[in-house]
Parts: structure tokens; C-alpha cells; sequence
């Protein structure tokens, strides 16, 4: 059984857990704030960023969500996330790029800075110019996810496949925050609608971090 270090607002962890239960592989969540830097984790991970993989019997530690995601592409065979032709690899892989660093760079960083880590960790209060550009930034990714959905089935082409679980993790994070402003983006809600309702997804969706809510609409299905 995989062990799997995170903390329930890490994108890159939820990201991971998508793979791992559309796959249908068995884990363990195990907590851990990065921010707390402790020496056993730093061991396993020395960046020090979660998530961090560790199966005991395998003698194995995997660190970093990337390259989590393509170990487990190229070790189990069900439910391929990472398929297709060359091409269609290809763009996958140059979306969740943009998920993970774009989208993750210009709205969910600084919005978990803001809101998460300033208020469990350093004690001070958001700085509301930061959260209006990040909401702002979110507003033009999903106009770009929005055209995405105008032309495919799935971000990346006709099948589900990683870029939608990483860009669906991290908009979860940024919903959870109250970073997302839904309207006007009916094609990005209706794809990330279909998410909500996927058993892989519901767990997610059901954990709370302490002390931060999230908006009454973050686990309804139909928002």
C-alpha cells in the first residue's frame, strides 16, 4: 500500500489522488505540513513539498506530482490518463504544464499565500490587492479553458486524460479559496460539473482544512 504525504489544499497531492482512484490504486493519506519543514520528511523529500510517495515493500520514494503521475502511467495499465497517439501526449502533457504552472503560479499560489498561510502560519491578515489580481487571472484562464471545451470533448482532445485532472485539482484549491467568479464560464462549468460528480472526485471535494471554509456552492454538484 502507497503512503501518500499532503495537506487537502496541496493541488499537486489532489492531482495525484485523482490518478491514483481513477486507477483504482489503493493509498494511505498521511499529513504533512511542508511548511513545517521536519527533518523525516526533508529526509524522504528534501525539497520539502508535498506530495511525497512512499511504498515501504518497494522500497520506494516518489517525489514530485509529475513524476508521480507518469510512474504510475507506466506501471499500471488500467485506466491510461496518459494515452493516444503522439500528438495527443503531446498536448496532455503541454496542459498540465500549464495547469501546474500557470494556472498554479497566477491564481492558487498566491491565493493559498493570502488566505491559507497567512492565517494558520504567519498570522496576518490577505492582502486584498493580491486576491483581486488572482481572481482576475483565474477570470482569463477559465475564458481559456472555455474555448478549450468549445472545441473538444476533453481539454486535451476526445478522451478524459491528465490535463483534466491536474487543471480540475487546481481549480478545486482556487474554488475552495473563493478565488473562482463562476459566471460567465458555462462551458468550463459544465466540464468541471461532470469532476464534482466522479466517485474519484467526491472525497475531495468532502475535506475541510481547519479553520478555512470554503463557499457553500464548493461540493454542489450543480453549483
Amino acid at each position: 500500500m502507497w503512503q501518500l504525504y499532503q495537506f487537502p489544499l496541496c493541488p499537486f497531492s489532489r492531482k495525484v489522488r485523482l490518478l491514483m482512484s481513477e486507477k483504482g490504486i489503493g493509498y494511505d493519506l498521511v499529513r504533512e505540513n511542508p511548511w513545517e519543514m521536519r527533518d523525516e520528511f526533508l529526509t524522504m523529500n528534501p525539497t520539502g513539498r508535498t506530495p511525497t510517495m512512499v511504498h515501504d515493500e518497494r522500497k520506494l520514494v516518489l517525489s514530485d506530482s509529475r513524476a508521480i503521475c507518469e510512474y504510475l502511467e507506466e506501471t499500471e495499465e488500467k485506466t491510461p490518463m496518459l494515452g493516444g497517439t503522439a500528438a495527443y501526449r503531446a498536448e496532455t502533457r503541454r496542459l498540465v504544464a500549464w495547469a501546474d504552472e500557470h494556472f498554479y503560479g497566477d491564481v492558487v499560489a498566491p491565493l493559498l499565500h493570502e488566505r491559507m498561510t497567512k492565517r494558520l502560519v504567519t498570522r496576518q491578515p490577505p492582502e486584498a490587492r493580491i486576491l483581486r489580481e488572482a481572481m482576475r487571472r483565474a477570470n482569463t484562464h477559465l475564458d481559456y479553458i472555455d474555448y478549450l471545451i468549445d472545441h473538444r470533448s476533453w481539454l486535451a482532445g476526445a478522451t478524459l486524460s491528465l490535463a483534466d485532472l491536474a487543471t480540475a485539482a487546481q481549480i478545486s484549491v482556487a474554488d475552495y479559496l473563493g478565488g473562482i467568479d463562476w459566471a460567465g464560464h458555462e462551458q468550463t462549468k459544465g466540464w468541471y460539473s461532470v469532476f464534482k460528480s466522479r466517485p474519484s472526485f467526491r472525497p475531495l471535494l468532502s475535506e475541510r482544512m481547519e479553520v478555512i471554509k470554503p463557499p457553500a456552492h464548493y461540493d454542489q454538484v450543480d453549483f
